[in-house]
């Protein structure tokens, strides 16, 4: 069967991670603009100022800002989003590289901050709607259908101060009211819409990536959080619906395989109940409408008790996704035994898959897990499916002929593209495939420039220094050739 001939090949990025401009045409500052600079080693850190004193702590999902503190910039840190690679000023440049790989789709996300700088604004900002209206205009010039997640770990600072990180039910019109905005301002323009990145991270740092997080008072502020934002993807979608039944809106998830050590029943338990909260939770509401039956006994093992209303559930019910899209790098092993053989690095750590190999970063490379979780969430779910961001983060050197010979990035994404044709061939429904960071970018995890994911390298390093010059390396060639033969040319 293969790829079938109007499938959506592209590149996926985010905002905070490209656009830089944090400060221009009216922006106000999100959370990610108090984020410094990390490493492998060393974590990002938010940076605030507590009764006159500038101070900061680790940038840890879900931990916020101490009581009292108000995000602020140190002028003596480094903020590597502030820049980016500058996608604001280069836009025109950066679109006409991707129609030249003859991208289907571009994938990427609204700053909230350049539309409503605090959030709670009662008009948008004029010059943000116009910046992101330029961009998919360059985008159709090109024939390239824009794919755009409305909020992509891209909060108002603002407002995540006010609310608590989403504490408080009134963000979830501060969230439909942006959402909306949106639908209006860009019909005819967008057809495809993601309405969270990754929600279940919220879930996945609790006890995932080397994390085991006890304490009760933070399950409920995540399952809290969650549900204001399950009703807030909710009631975006009918909105969507109501204004243009040519909208197509999805969910996205953080897709993680997780496997058994060892055939003890204990482990295949464990294993069970870390997909059901890490997982299916999210995608079981965002997909089917309703809170699983297995939720209670999540709630219940921390003593969570939801702000949750008839309202709540009927709009849940009504504002079911239409396609389910999500990510996927990498895959994990769960048990209830001692082991030695310990895997750490960039959000990931747990017992090391003696069958798998392992980047510089500890990220399992199991294009086998693509093809499995696919499966598993087709027949789960029923509905159309993108890959939204697949690829490997790696140090690309520059070689003496001038070049970049990535063939290992080429490797990684010729071994998960044969894993969704597999997929495709036993029936699962896979209409798009976004590589993440197909121009280099920021990372989310590390705040690293050296990191490299794109098909375009930029010149900027882990200090900000650089020309910003950007330059095909070799998988840019290799993508073009796969989206032109359909899939079917990998060599």
């Amino acid at each position: 069967m293969s790829f079938p001939k109007n499938f959506l090949w592209g590149g996926a990025t985010a905002a905070n991670q490209i656009e830089g401009a944090y400060d221009e045409d009216g922006k106000g500052l999100s959370v990610t603009d108090i984020t410094t600079a990390g490493s492998l080693d060393a974590p990002r850190m938010l940076t605030y100022k507590l009764n006159g004193k500038l101070e900061k702590t680790p940038a840890i999902p879900g931990a916020g800002l101490p009581e009292g503190a108000v995000g602020a910039i140190d002028p003596n840190e480094y903020y590597p989003n502030h820049v980016a690679i500058d996608f604001y000023h280069h836009y025109k440049e950066d679109i006409k590289m991707f129609a030249e790989m003859g991208f289907k789709t571009f994938r990427l996300s609204i700053a909230w901050t350049r539309i409503f700088p605090k959030g709670d604004e009662e008009k948008p900002n004029q010059a943000g709607l116009d910046f992101y209206r330029h961009v998919f205009e360059e985008c159709k010039k090109y024939g390239i259908e824009p794919l755009v997640t409305i909020s992509h770990y891209e909060d108002p600072l603002y407002l995540s101060e006010k609310y608590h990180d989403w504490g408080d039910r009134k963000m979830i019109d501060m969230y439909v009211k942006y959402a909306t905005t949106l639908f209006e301002e860009y019909r005819g323009l967008v057809k495809y819409w993601l309405t969270f990145n990754e929600i279940n991270s919220t879930l996945l740092m609790l006890s995932s990536f080397g994390n085991n997080v006890t304490d009760d008072k933070v399950y409920q502020h995540a399952y809290q959080k969650l549900h204001y934002q399950f009703v807030a993807s909710a009631r975006a979608v009918k909105i969507a619906h109501a204004l243009d039944p040519n909208y197509v809106v999805g969910n996205m998830i953080c897709g993680i395989v997780d496997y058994p050590l060892t055939p003890d029943p204990k482990d295949i338990l464990a294993n069970r109940h870390m997909w059901e909260q890490n997982i299916f939770y999210c995608s079981d509401v965002q997909a089917k409408g309703k809170y699983p039956t297995y939720a209670k006994r999540l709630w219940n093992e921390h003593n969570v008790h939801l702000d949750i209303t008839e309202q709540d559930r009927k709009d849940l019910l009504e504002g079911k996704v239409d396609i389910y899209t999500f990510s996927y790098y990498m895959s994990n092993i769960i048990t209830t035994h001692e082991v030695k053989d310990k895997v750490g690095g960039n959000f990931a750590a747990g017992v090391k898959n003696p069958y798998l190999k392992y980047s510089e970063w500890g990220w399992a490379t199991d294009p086998d897990g693509l093809q499995y979780y696919l499966e598993v969430m087709y027949d789960r779910y029923d509905i159309p499916m993108m890959v939204v961001e697949n690829g490997l983060g790696a140090v690309d050197k520059i070689s003496d002929d001038g070049k970049i010979h990535d063939d290992y990035r080429i490797d990684y994404l010729r071994m998960h593209i044969k894993a969704m044709e597999r997929a495709i061939d036993d029936g699962v429904d896979l209409i798009g495939y976004t590589t993440w960071g197909c121009i280099d970018l920021v990372s989310a995890g590390t705040g690293q420039m050296s990191k490299r994911y794109g098909f375009i390298y930029v010149d900027r390093d882990d200090e900000g220094k650089g020309t910003l010059k950007r330059m095909p390396k070799g998988s840019f060639y290799w993508y073009k050739k796969v989206i032109e033969s359909d899939g079917k040319d990998l060599d």
